[in-house]
């Protein structure tokens, strides 16, 4: 882990100097007719900002037990002020490409000039016009970010869907399940807000509940102190709940593989002590005026990266009764399509998480759009391919950047039909 830090940091430390020394250049441009008092000015606020925030950034990869708050704003600060400067350097970049194309271009030809250029005097150079135009639009990112860091990570949303299923039994018609996912309570900082969240999700009246993983970001005591807040998820037919990616504690670094695998113990005793029935790779039926529905849980499994692949479907579903719909929670959606589909085409629908839509983006009704589609083809809502079913939550928590932009936290509630 140590190593990979290492490596983290040099990587980082290429980005910043690339990223702060060429947009600088940029910005000594735009203020190549001003004072030199002001450039001067200028200069020092722009060189002291990025070191402050580098050092800050550096001193987050490498210390553990930062604490949580100052964890956040520095995290916060450097995503937000490093984007709005990469948005900028990119208007620079068309123009140096041009520039260079232009030459190019003068030297095949042996040329003096290509084109006439703008014409001198009161209109703005190309090249102003680009830097210029770079300046405003490096705002955007600078707003959004510094809002969504601000508030964005508890602005939770009710996202409402119903799931058609043919062979649903009568007494299930009009079941409602609430999905909350990806809750990453070591992440949290706000009792208050979250607080909210869980009164606004149980004023759904949900007959069950599914949680579909990551409890907590690396170590089981982090959901300690929101044990008594995360208690009140309760619903008459009681809360089912499996493993995501993060609750193995795989990225940070462990003493030896006994604490490690302790740690998980804690953790699956977490679940336990909120009142949840944790599925491993197993299954249960729900029943209810005679009928019954078949409910699956498996452990994470992923096809991106080295995500684990501990879900076993075979032993899941082995010895699981007759029943005419089967659901499945699966924390990584690319499950679905790598296997469940194709492996247990007698499963309805699966609900599924992990994504968090890339906590940025754009959801309106004529727009979808977030760096997740191009990770996952399953990203966020509700999918269908032939008989199957697929619904991806947005996550109710957030990681790493310490909020949201566009895609807001989800509480998702299902109802069958």
């Amino acid at each position: 882990m140590q190593e990979f830090r290492v490596y983290l940091s040099l990587i980082l430390f290429a980005f910043i100097v690339a990223v702060d020394v060429y947009s600088w250049q940029g910005i000594r441009t735009l203020l190549k007719n001003k004072s030199p008092k002001l450039k001067g000015s200028l200069k020092f606020v722009f060189w002291q900002v990025s070191i402050l925030s580098a050092l800050m950034m550096f001193y987050t990869v490498f210390n553990s037990e930062m604490s949580l708050g100052l964890r956040n704003f520095t995290t916060a600060s450097f995503v937000t002020i490093y984007l709005s400067k990469v948005v900028f350097i990119l208007f620079l970049l068309v123009d140096d490409v041009i520039r260079f194309l232009r030459f190019g271009f003068r030297f095949i030809k042996k040329k003096a000039s290509l084109s006439p250029t703008l014409p001198e005097g009161n209109k703005i150079s190309r090249q102003d016009f680009l830097l210029k135009t770079g300046l405003a639009a490096s705002a955007v990112p600078f707003i959004l970010l510094s809002k969504g860091a601000w508030n964005g990570g508890y602005r939770y949303r009710i996202h409402k869907t119903q799931v058609h299923l043919p062979n649903l039994p009568s007494a299930f018609k009009g079941l409602k399940i609430l999905q909350i996912s990806d809750i990453h309570s070591g992440s949290w900082s706000d009792q208050d807000a979250l607080a909210r969240g869980i009164q606004m999700a149980m004023s759904l009246k949900p007959d069950i509940i599914f949680f579909t993983g990551d409890l907590v970001n690396n170590r089981s005591e982090e959901v300690y102190p929101w044990m008594d807040l995360l208690s009140k998820l309760q619903a008459p037919m009681g809360v089912l709940s499996i493993l995501g990616n993060h609750d193995y504690g795989d990225y940070i670094h462990w003493d030896s593989p006994a604490a490690k695998a302790v740690n998980l113990e804690l953790l699956k005793k977490a679940h336990a002590d909120l009142g949840w029935h944790l599925l491993l790779n197993e299954h249960i039926t729900l029943e209810k005026s005679g009928q019954r529905i078949g409910i699956i849980g498996v452990e994470n499994w992923g096809d991106r990266g080295r995500f684990q692949k501990l879900g076993d479907l075979e032993k899941a579903t082995k010895n699981i009764p007759n029943v005419p719909v089967k659901l499945l929670l699966s924390h990584d959606p690319s499950h679905w399509d790598s296997k469940v589909r194709h492996e247990t085409p007698d499963i309805d629908l699966t609900l599924a998480g992990h994504t968090h839509g890339f906590q940025f983006g754009v959801e309106t009704d004529w727009l979808r759009w977030s760096p997740s589609q191009y990770l996952y083809e399953q990203w966020a809502g509700h999918y269908q391919k032939g008989q199957q079913q697929l619904y991806v939550n947005r996550g109710f928590g957030f990681l790493g950047f310490p909020g949201r932009v566009g895609i807001l936290p989800e509480i998702g509630l299902l109802k069958l039909v």
